[in-house]
């Protein structure tokens, strides 16, 4: 480490930390010999220990570099790749030795082991096709569909039920099933190294390692690469919002609060009992903006979905008064946090301007998606948990009742462009009691998958980029397990199989139409036909490209009654396709529709010159598509 490099992290604008911090293995593959070096500015002393010398305390210590950055430095000659180690850390002036896990580590022991482990990097990429191409695929106006992927759980051996697949085990078989029901990216939950796998990775002690459980660092590359291979993007959750204080993680890590804030008023997570970094140090926010960057460089990462990051917004998030400190103007925004992401975002752009950045906020907190010079956060896309929570709410009610929430169909619309939104369909909608998403679905079993399907085609055709948590493309039974395979065996069921099918075609339309997907972002690609007919909870609109192409016509009926020569304005005559109907006979429904097509005549209707008179199936969604341009 150089001496520049000491005065960048102490300055918290060095952004590749882990090429100097850690253990790194000196020479060629297979030599012997690793330099090591961490930040413990509060250490009496530092020293390795670890299998190259018999976990013996003093015989490989570490020196304190002599600028006063705090950091601690050595080479051990005995180290080789593989070796487990830790940090042997004294704390001053009285405490008592504490063994610390490397915070920089590239790999790590499989819990509940937790020492750090001597790693290369070394592998042979062969996606240089996609990396070439994927601005197309990241683009704002692209179609991205997300499928949401929890690996430990997604599908199982039957022979080993209670062991997860590995990373290059379930490689092909996602690849396969991604581009069979036509997901466009893959966001995996946080394979960040970490201590309690019923955390489902969202409380990190590795920053810098792919858990062990599924393999080695190698292993998820090879994932990543074979899904780029088949042109199918990779997202990775990320959590720089809260860490556990598992004791040998980063907190009190030299036996002082370190990483996060001495007081608790700051420093402690209240819901998730955990520790939250203090983003006003330097050395902290290099620390996490060096493991964002990582993920993007060293694993061909296509973006991050930023977990959580309301709470790092609000000081006073989760607590009741008295609990939490105000910022310097006696606010509850925390300053530090907005400047810690605002410079997290600038990095990832300026260095990987062909991926996104995605918040997962919560809360009306302004231009997260907008830029920075701007005013805004920096995020490319943030998380619609608005229009998740109306359209769950709404879809959970008995039809009879929906024409006193027909609000919560439509509100979503008017904030639709504020942000560039993501709507998401989540892991936490369908744990914790709260059930299956096809339990959620009011009625008999025919209304509960029409339902389904229903609420499906409102999501692909609503403006926003989508996400769907695995086992909701099959509407899934019984809510999520994490240490459970999905349960594929519904497939059997035609109810079960028709759901996948229309999501599957709602992805290759979703894509195949400029309409849905050009203008997600910007109010000229939406226009409501109707959006007032709560009695009979029916609604309308329209979506646009912006070359102003093909327009494509959204109807959907919220009820389990038949309407017949429902009419509804078109901006012009001819001939409008019926592309997708989710009452066809294919996905399980009656088969009740249009033909295939219906045409438009001189009757003015909504504010247009012509219209169509269409029969809308029982709780469906149908859409239609003009020949021509307007």
């Amino acid at each position: 480490m150089s001496g520049f490099d000491a005065f960048l992290f102490r300055q918290g604008t060095h952004t590749r930390l882990y090429a100097k911090f850690g253990g790194h293995l000196a020479g060629e593959p297979g030599a012997r010999g690793a330099h090591f070096s961490v930040w413990a500015p509060n250490a009496r002393g530092v020293a390795v220990v670890g299998d190259f010398n018999g976990w013996r305390a003093g015989a490989n210590a570490l020196n304190p570099r002599a600028d006063s950055s705090g950091i601690w430095e050595g080479f051990v000659p005995e180290a080789a790749h593989g070796d487990c180690y830790k940090y042997r850390i004294v704390p001053g002036p009285h405490g008592h030795a504490i063994e610390k896990s490397d915070p920089f580590a590239f790999c790590c022991e499989c819990p509940p082991r937790t020492a750090s482990r001597l790693w290369r990097l070394d592998y042979e990429w062969r996606d240089a096709a996609w990396m070439r191409s994927r601005a197309r695929a990241n683009a704002l106006d692209a179609p991205v569909s997300i499928y949401e992927v929890h690996l430990g759980s997604w599908r199982r051996d039957p022979a080993r039920p209670h062991e997860p697949l590995g990373y290059r085990e379930i490689a092909h078989a996602l690849a396969d099933y991604v581009e069979e029901t036509g997901f466009t990216h893959v966001e995996l939950l946080p394979v960040t190294e970490h201590p309690f796998y019923g955390s489902w990775g969202y409380q990190t002690t590795g920053y810098f390692a792919p858990t062990a459980r599924y393999g080695t660092p190698q292993d998820f590359m090879y994932l990543v690469d074979h899904l780029h291979q088949r042109g199918i993007g990779v997202l990775l959750d990320w959590v720089p919002s809260h860490f556990p204080s598992d004791a040998h993680g980063l907190a009190r890590f030299d036996g002082t609060h370190l990483y996060e804030h001495a007081d608790a008023r700051q420093g402690f997570h209240p819901e998730w009992g955990s520790c939250i970094f203090n983003y006003g140090r330097h050395e902290v926010r290099a620390f996490l903006w060096s493991s964002a960057m990582f993920w993007l460089d060293r694993y061909h990462l296509d973006g991050l979905r930023v977990d959580a990051v309301a709470s790092m917004l609000y000081l006073d998030y989760a607590r009741r008064e008295g609990e939490w400190i105000p910022n310097v103007h006696g606010g509850r925004e925390n300053l530090e946090a907005v400047e810690f992401l605002r410079g997290l975002n600038e990095a990832a752009y300026r260095d990987h301007p062909d991926i996104q950045m995605i918040a997962e906020e919560s809360t009306a907190w302004p231009a997260v998606s907008r830029p920075v010079y701007l005013g805004g956060l920096g995020f490319g896309m943030k998380w619609n948990m608005g229009w998740m929570h109306d359209a769950l709410d709404y879809w959970s009610r008995d039809p009879v009742y929906r024409k006193h929430h027909h609000d919560r169909l439509t509100f979503s619309a008017w904030y639709a462009f504020s942000e560039n939104f993501v709507l998401p369909l989540s892991p936490d909608e369908v744990v914790h009691g709260k059930g299956a998403l096809i339990g959620k679905m009011p009625g008999e079993e025919w209304q509960r998958f029409a339902n389904l399907r229903c609420l499906y085609g409102y999501m692909w055709t609503h403006p926003g980029k989508k996400l769907l948590f695995m086992g909701g493309e099959f509407a899934q039974c019984r809510e999520w397990r994490h240490d459970e395979s999905l349960e594929w065996h519904v497939l059997a069921h035609a109810g079960h199989r028709g759901v996948r099918d229309w999501v599957r075609d709602l992805n290759r339309c979703y894509r195949r139409l400029p309409a849905l997907h050009e203008q997600d972002f910007a109010p000229e690609g939406f226009e409501w036909v109707d959006c007032h007919d709560a009695d009979q909870s029916v609604v309308s609109f329209l979506r646009r490209s912006r070359s102003g192409g093909a327009t494509a016509l959204v109807a959907l009926n919220l009820t389990p009654v038949p309407r017949h020569g429902y009419r509804i304005g078109v901006p012009r005559r001819g001939d409008w396709r019926e592309v997708l109907n989710s009452d066809a006979r294919e996905y399980g429904g009656s088969g009740m529709g249009n033909l295939g097509r219906v045409g438009a005549g001189d009757v003015p209707a909504h504010g247009h010159p012509c219209s169509v008179s269409l029969t809308l199936p029982p709780l469906s969604m149908l859409l239609l598509e003009s020949a021509e341009s307007d």
